[in-house]
């Protein structure tokens, strides 16, 4: 997975080539960081405070203008995530994401739900088709999973998320990824279908 870092001053950053660049296996996603000039910044209106906390969690500063960081997953047998969404309605889109693991215990995980807006390069003069991060979910799986019919631990949550203004609800899906106590991805899975039944 590729996280790319935008800084909403840096009124050019979107038409610039991005250091790093997703492979056919790998997705790539772009996080607008809120800027010194707050909403008199150029790229104010996609800017989101969730980007500070995934920069928290990588441990990476705020860029003045861009940054990147790449991170391989490191699946693990016998782990089944799932990520869905719904149809828009009323400015909000649901989501949900679950995590089946074999029982009877699991280690410590987190999970993260990014609803993102799938951008085809060349909007807003980018080079690169984007997935520009509108929301995130981060559900509370504090080890009081259950098991299922299948003898298997599952973790699920399912929600509303907001669609932030100026998104077009055609363009939104979700990608979702699990990862360990120390940060590595162990999961990962997205939507894959668009509106008029493109895939991806």
């Amino acid at each position: 997975m590729v996280d790319r870092f935008i800084n909403a001053d840096c009124a050019d950053c979107w038409t610039r080539q991005p250091a790093l660049r997703a492979g056919p296996r790998a997705v790539a996603l772009d996080w607008i960081v809120p800027g010194t000039q707050q909403e008199d910044a150029p790229l104010s209106a996609a800017a989101s405070r969730d980007a500070l906390l995934r920069l928290q969690t990588l441990n990476l500063s705020a860029p003045s203008t861009l940054s990147s960081a790449a991170q391989a997953s490191l699946p693990v047998a016998g782990w089944i995530l799932r990520v869905a969404h719904g149809q828009a309605l009323g400015g909000y889109i649901g989501a949900s994401i679950e995590l089946r693991m074999p029982g009877p215990t699991a280690p410590p995980v987190k999970a993260w739900l990014a609803l993102v807006e799938t951008l085809p390069a060349g909007t807003e003069g980018s080079p690169v088709r984007r997935n520009l991060v509108r929301n995130v979910l981060i559900p509370a799986w504090d080890g009081q999973e259950t098991l299922s019919n299948q003898n298997r631990l599952r973790f699920y949550e399912s929600r509303p998320m907001s669609i932030p203004a100026g998104a077009r609800p055609e363009r939104l899906r979700v990608v979702g990824w699990v990862e360990d106590a120390k940060g590595r991805i162990r999961a990962i899975a997205q939507t894959q279908c668009t509106s008029d039944g493109e895939r991806w």
